[in-house]
């Protein structure tokens, strides 16, 4: 099995499509933020970006959740490679960036209600953002339907 983590930045629909296709698959689901301590969700709902030493015990609670999933799916956002190496030590591994343009991005943050991540920090990620290498995944087109990418993404993992 493969433990898919759907990556982006804030507002990309990571969430919502990597839900979608845990439904689909009947696999384990993982929205990543749920595993942010206290002090980093106090830190981004102020405003504040988070520090690379905010990150690391973050992503190894991401990790440890996924070694012991190996047919989970992911919802993190794993911006830069470094991060998403410390991720793939989790075993076999497959990464599905969300891509949307930044203006379209900005749309979607300024309807969204009720988010505990501000719009504001979405420049923070932008800058942070690495695009996956070869050996990574695959990047996926967030302006599509959700259906379609919910396919496409299965597809990717589904065994056989």
């Amino acid at each position: 099995m493969t433990v898919l983590v759907v990556i982006g930045v804030s507002g990309c629909g990571k969430s919502t499509l990597a839900s979608a296709v845990a439904e689909r698959l009947g696999r384990p689901f993982l929205e990543g933020d749920d595993l942010h301590p206290p002090a980093n969700r106090a830190k981004m709902t102020a405003g504040s970006a988070l520090t690379d030493d905010d990150r690391w015990p973050w992503l190894r609670a991401v990790r440890d959740w996924m070694a012991t999933r190996p047919d989970g799916i992911v919802a993190c956002s794993a911006l830069r490679r470094s991060y998403r190496d410390l991720l793939r030590t989790a075993g076999d591994v497959l990464f599905a960036h969300v891509d949307v343009p930044e203006p379209e991005l900005r749309r979607r943050l300024a309807e969204r209600r009720g988010h505990w991540m501000p719009a504001t920090l979405l420049d923070s990620q932008l800058a942070a953002l690495e695009p996956l290498g070869p050996d990574e995944g695959v990047t996926v087109d967030g302006q599509l339907r959700p259906e379609r990418l919910t396919d496409q993404l299965a597809t990717l993992v589904r065994p056989g």
